[in-house]
């Protein structure tokens, strides 16, 4: 049987979410967890995709095997007593035995928090930034995103990927009190994608290059001419969507 596991994590103390070698990771943490509860010492979780050392997920969805029936409700209740407290699960779904969280997922939401003044409550989950930014020319410029497909400039380098293309639906800015946040949504991700897109867009907000510069940036492929990787701390996975799951 095959389950889908709904989650949120504080992505602070984690060197991301895929199990690496000497370091804590979401997936070991929830896989140790969910073994012990379960009795099931070789549980395999697959997520539906890898967050980078510091960022945060409002919502993550894995998968996972297990031959007997669940009842969702106490093993959820049990996982949360067991896990850290910057990880809470929310829900355990009975799914289709061919379903995939990272292979079927249609779109993956992010968003990006800038706080525009000192906070010290928000530090950790935000990155302060004390400079004045220009949302509308932000904005304008983030509209260029949904007509090109291919991001290789926006990429990590030397990542094994197949393609660069990604398919855009939503990318924009808005204010909320104190904090400037992106929003954006693709079927897929670039490892750093969103990081070095905000990055470019803060240039864009400052008036170091302009909307024609970063349409020339996306055209060139070249990650040396796109903006900085703004800091982890800012960013979280918000949504995933699935055609079964509402």
């Amino acid at each position: 049987m095959r389950f889908f596991i709904q989650l949120s994590y504080n992505g602070t103390n984690y060197h991301g979410w895929q199990i690496q070698p000497n370091a804590t990771s979401v997936q070991e943490t929830l896989t140790q967890a969910l073994s012990i509860i379960l009795n099931k010492k070789d549980i395999t979780i697959m997520g539906a995709g890898r967050t980078d050392t510091g960022v945060h997920a409002s919502q993550m969805f894995a998968h996972f095997d297990f031959e007997n029936p669940i009842d969702s409700k106490t093993i959820v209740h049990k996982l949360n007593s067991f896990l850290p407290k910057d990880i809470a699960v929310s829900d355990i779904i009975l799914v289709d035995e061919n379903s995939h969280a990272r292979f079927d997922a249609k779109q993956r939401t992010y968003e990006y928090k800038i706080n525009l003044s000192k906070n010290v409550f928000l530090d950790e989950l935000s990155w302060y930034y004390n400079k004045e930014l220009n949302m509308e020319a932000m904005n304008d410029a983030a509209k260029l995103l949904i007509e090109f497909t291919d991001f290789q400039c926006f990429s990590k380098v030397h990542t094994d990927v197949n393609t660069f293309n990604c398919n855009i639906s939503q990318a924009f800015w808005n204010k909320k009190n104190e904090q400037l946040i992106f929003t954006i949504s693709a079927d897929r991700f670039l490892r750093n994608m969103v990081r070095s897109i905000v990055g470019t867009l803060v240039y864009i907000g400052l008036g170091k290059i302009s909307k024609a510069d970063f349409r020339k940036i996306i055209e060139s492929k070249d990650r040396k001419k796109a903006g900085f990787s703004v800091p982890a701390r800012g960013l979280y996975l918000t949504e995933i969507k699935y055609d079964y799951i509402k």
